[in-house]
């Protein structure tokens, strides 16, 4: 008799509301789109977990791992969230993919209305989603790819005039409106890959090990941390290879000097120009870095949230990364949702001392790892 009972609640389903999966259903989680599949008996149709319809009750509800099994049950596919197709990410993923090839490939700047069009989609849905996935808005994005044609027509040694015309400017005169803040300088010193830059630096001491500090004409273009002085002179080197690295007199190290001070007592402030040179998404996303207040720590999802691109977290953890301003566009002050520190282009421990001294902390002597 032990042994009947125990198959026959062996052989009994779940509820469905015990089941894991339907609180994935619950908050129409589209990370489960092609994981599992539900159906509905009062209504007849099968979905997917991200169906937007009205939520059935789950005593009439009837959970499938496999697309196969829902059709089994003899009911339709649902209309609104057509499960037997690719789910909607991927059908937006696929949208926005295609409008950059037609960006990328256009003579001229396509407009919000043409690529809407093209892509079946009203000129606000086609713009939210493409900000959503890319980070960027169409038309900034458009200019990204222009910047990067010049940068690359430049750099194979095209004339200037030549560079501006391929890139799809259609005037020289739009082009130089805009000319340094794509590419950090006038485009005839870009084209000689800066050699006519001067950029001054010098190396100071801090708690943190060593700094360097370079600016040019426009403002600081470079804070570094490191163990080794050289190694930080070789990496400004590595950035500005054809520049004129001008060691720093009494004057600008008096500039570093406050650099320095502000390294060991955050709370002082830094106000100082900077000369920030990267693409349009990653300038937003250092903006957003120095809008966070001293001894404030925010996640690369709320940055994300901030700019208003709430999926792209790794886009926001790599121009953290290419941060070339330590301290001074604070990258430090970005962590992991669940808190952990994550990675610092400068060492985890210098992340974590800055922190703690921005926090209140006494401004402790960092070790380096190689000691």
């Amino acid at each position: 008799m032990f042994i009947t009972l125990a198959r026959d609640l062996k052989s009994t389903p779940l509820p469905v509301t015990d089941d894991p999966r339907w609180a994935r259903i619950v908050v129409r989680d589209k990370s489960a789109d092609g994981a599992f599949w539900y159906s509905v008996a009062t209504t007849g149709v099968y979905c997917r977990p991200s169906c937007p319809s009205r939520r059935a009750n789950p005593a009439n509800v009837q959970l499938h791992d496999t697309l196969a099994q829902a059709k089994a049950t003899g009911f339709r596919a649902c209309r609104r969230c057509k499960p037997d197709g690719p789910s909607l990410e991927a059908g937006n993923a696929a949208m926005v993919a295609d409008a950059c090839r037609r960006i990328e490939h256009s003579e001229e700047e396509p407009s919000l209305a043409e690529l809407a069009g093209a892509a079946g989609r009203s000129a606000g849905y086609f713009h939210r989603v493409f900000k959503a996935i890319t980070g960027l808005t169409p038309k900034d994005y458009a200019a990204a790819h222009r910047a990067a044609r010049v940068r690359q027509g430049l750099e194979d040694g095209a004339s200037v005039t030549a560079a501006i015309y391929d890139a799809g400017f259609n005037s020289s005169g739009r082009f130089y409106e805009k000319s340094t803040g794509m590419l950090g300088m006038t485009p005839t010193r870009y084209r000689a890959g800066g050699a006519n830059e001067d950029i001054r630096f010098a190396v100071g001491e801090t708690t943190l090990g060593a700094i360097l500090v370079a600016s040019s004409r426009k403002g600081v273009a470079s804070i570094l941390l490191g163990d080794d002085p050289d190694a930080l002179v070789r990496d400004l080197q590595d950035r500005f290879p054809k520049a004129r690295l001008i060691g720093g007199d009494r004057d600008y190290e008096a500039l570093v000097a406050r650099v320095v001070g502000f390294a060991e007592a955050p709370q002082l402030g830094l106000d100082l120009p900077l000369d920030v040179r990267g693409t349009a998404f990653q300038q937003r996303v250092w903006q957003a870095l120095r809008d966070i207040p001293v001894g404030g720590t925010v996640s690369y999802a709320e940055i994300a949230e901030r700019i208003g691109t709430p999926k792209a977290t790794r886009a926001i953890a790599a121009a953290c990364a290419a941060n070339a301003h330590a301290v001074a566009i604070p990258c430090h002050r970005v962590i992991r949702k669940d808190g952990a520190l994550s990675g610092y282009a400068w060492g985890a421990e210098r992340k974590r001392a800055l922190l703690h001294r921005e926090a209140g902390g006494s401004a402790k002597t960092y070790r380096s790892s190689r000691a």
